[in-house]
């Protein structure tokens, strides 16, 4: 099946899932995570993390998120996972991660609007 979204697809993103959560529980919040989120931020508003835990971060990292795609036409802008960016800003999100995203990024679970 070219394209589609598979049983063994989404069996394995709900593992990978379930593994994170239950890894994000585990590790303690460190006082320098705490304060991060605090600062501000003076630069592109997509690379903010300032509001993403070390575990939320590792989470993003797992999916294997990059900014620029490597398929020209798997994209997160036309990803059935993306999150427009809200009215005035310039990156939306995503359902499976927290923290802002690129319209032309790309991750390991791409799934197609359909």
């Amino acid at each position: 099946m070219k394209g589609g979204f598979r049983r063994r697809d989404f069996i394995q993103m709900s593992a990978t899932l379930s593994w994170l959560g239950i890894f994000s529980t585990c590790v303690p919040k460190s006082n320098s995570t705490q304060e991060n989120t605090n600062q501000t931020f003076s630069g592109d508003p997509c690379e903010d993390f300032s509001g993403i835990s070390e575990p939320e971060f590792k989470v993003r990292e797992a999916f294997g998120y990059v900014k620029d795609s490597p398929i020209a036409e798997s994209q997160c802008k036309n990803c059935n996972l993306w999150k427009p960016p809200a009215e005035g800003l310039s990156c939306g999100g995503c359902t499976l991660f927290k923290g802002p995203v690129y319209d032309q990024a790309y991750c390991t679970y791409w799934a197609p609007i359909v």
